[in-house]
């Protein structure tokens, strides 16, 4: 007996489900679709996605680089200072490395891929400060397009191709995997190397299915890399990887062939890399959780309240896809059970730190986009389509505001700072009387010149009314400027601060004749009082 569908009130055309050329389930998802394999209507049989892998990967390529290029605007200090900026010291010889690099918290494998780039670039001495800058972030956006393409094969694998398709579309339209996609942060490449894992992880359904040394191996190899980014990224792995290993037939097997030799192998790479670069035994990944779980030290740079996430942080990320994702959730959470506690997992374990930032959680976004292609898969032509536009019309400027915009004035201040030094040299010096990290540094100026900002490492030895020099500068301005610039102390040329800051230091700027030499807009809102709408700079008559 026939189906009947609701939505186009046609009867529903029974066809086997089958295994696809990578030995991916074609699995649909209809209104009254169970658990296994169901029909599709056929107004949703057909597929967008006509092309091949390797085509729709160029595809991809061409939007992420397109996206890449369009992202001239700063998010937080580490997309520059934990990456760049420690590559530009690794090959050129200089660099700022901050406290967390002295005190063995970071590891090397990530900055060495950019470090790779900037030394194709020397090699064949086009490292110029354009190139410097745009390629990594080109780089990023290949590696994004990586993820994009994963996402959509392991929806494919989960759920068919007809929900992939949604699910994939969703991403593209998300406007915070616009934002921080192309990013070189640790945890855009966390993110990518999560998705390609969860592509090859031995999922439920499979379990029919003979799994392949080759491919646990790949999904080992993949997550144990995302660890070695970024350490946290054991929060989504270690209930995964536990899951494996107890439906796993031969568990004894499993633990000494797969994944002993892949973590040892993970641990030898990063000691040894880390070995080269910090000249000395360190183990980071214990390093990196010691201070920000253990200890939560973290909390220096600013703690929320255990709902942030779940009331901000991932609503912000999500923004108008909130709605397909409660929607697909709620319908069809028997077919995503795993998908969802992994989401609701990660961002609860990270509730219980101090420290929180929407990049965190930026993995489970990829993975939050499914359920909004299980919705849209269900819906009508006519709904999905409104939907869609919907998404469109929503995310897309505020992809653009924010990655055009929003936050540029202290990127473009950089490239002013770089044209004035091939003009001056090594006799120009630059003071930076911002918060600490607000720029880029020598990555984005290529010259050996001079710079100073206010520092803010957090007090290790927990000392009683710790002040960072920067909170001391802000306490008062111009007696920091009297005491660290007396009458036998050689001034900085260049002075690079932001408007608000103009009236507490304008007696120093006037007693030592300086004169506004550049200003650049930063932003139409500014996240905190420190901050200011221009990012003006400064400099001495001599110098100008």
């Amino acid at each position: 007996m026939s189906q009947y569908n609701l939505r186009s009130r046609r009867p529903l055309k029974a066809e086997p489900g089958g295994l696809t050329p990578a030995g991916e389930v074609e699995t649909s998802v209809g209104r009254g679709a169970g658990i296994e394999p169901s029909v599709e209507t056929t107004s949703s049989s057909s597929t967008l996605l006509s092309v091949g892998d390797g085509q729709l990967f160029l595809v991809l390529l061409t939007v992420r680089l397109l996206n890449a290029a369009v992202v001239q605007t700063a998010h937080v200090p580490d997309e520059y200072w934990q990456s760049l900026e420690v590559a530009h010291n690794m090959v050129f010889g200089y660099g700022y490395l901050t406290w967390e690099w002295h005190a063995g918290l970071r590891g090397f494998t990530y900055p060495l891929v950019f470090a790779a780039l900037y030394k194709i670039l020397a090699v064949f001495r086009l490292d110029s400060v354009t190139l410097l800058v745009l390629l990594p972030r080109l780089l990023q956006g290949l590696f994004t397009a990586l993820c994009d393409l994963q996402l959509y094969k392991v929806t494919r694998k989960l759920h068919g191709k007809g929900v992939a398709q949604w699910t994939l579309l969703c991403q593209l339209l998300s406007w915070f995997m616009f934002y921080c996609g192309p990013r070189t942060l640790t945890n855009s490449m966390e993110t990518v190397l999560t998705t390609a894992a969860l592509y090859y992880y031995p999922w439920p359904q499979e379990a029919s299915t003979r799994v392949s040394s080759k491919q646990l191996v790949t999904y080992l190899s993949l997550a144990a890399l995302s660890c070695l980014v970024r350490p946290t990224a054991a929060i989504m792995w270690i209930p995964l990887c536990i899951l494996h290993l107890v439906t796993s037939q031969s568990k004894l097997h499993t633990f000494t062939l797969h994944f002993i030799p892949v973590g040892l192998g993970a641990l030898a790479w990063s000691a040894v890399v880390d070995r080269i670069f910090y000249g000395k035994w360190v183990l980071v990944q214990y390093n990196f959780l010691e201070f920000n779980v253990l200890s939560n030290l973290g909390s220096f740079y600013g703690s929320h309240p255990w709902h942030w996430y779940l009331t901000q942080g991932f609503p912000v990320a999500m923004a108008t896809q909130l709605l397909p994702f409660v929607f697909g959730a709620v319908k069809f959470w028997r077919k995503q059970k795993l998908v969802l506690l992994v989401i609701l997992w990660t961002v609860m374990v990270y509730s219980c730190l101090g420290h929180k930032e929407f990049r965190f959680i930026m993995p489970v976004v990829p993975l939050a986009m499914i359920s909004c292609g299980l919705w849209l898969h269900w819906l009508t032509p006519w709904l999905r389509f409104t939907t869609v536009v919907f998404l469109l019309v929503t995310n897309l400027p505020l992809a653009l505001y924010t990655s055009l915009v929003h936050q540029r004035g202290t990127v473009d201040v950089m490239l002013y700072l770089s044209q004035e030094a091939d003009r001056h040299g090594r006799d120009m010096s630059v003071l930076f009387l911002m918060p600490c990290h607000s720029t880029p540094f020598y990555s984005h100026v290529h010259h050996n010149i001079s710079m100073r900002f206010l520092e803010c490492p957090p007090d290790l030895e927990r000392r009683p009314g710790y002040m960072d020099e920067a909170d001391v500068f802000y306490q008062n301005p111009s007696a920091w400027l009297k005491n660290n610039y007396g009458p036998d102390v050689t001034l900085p040329t260049h002075l690079v601060m932001f408007n608000t800051l103009h009236l507490n230091v304008e007696d120093f700027i006037a007693e030592k004749q300086f004169s506004k030499c550049a200003e650049y807009f930063h932003t139409h809102i500014p996240l905190e009082r420190r901050l200011g709408n221009y990012v003006e700079v400064y400099c001495q008559q001599q110098a100008t």
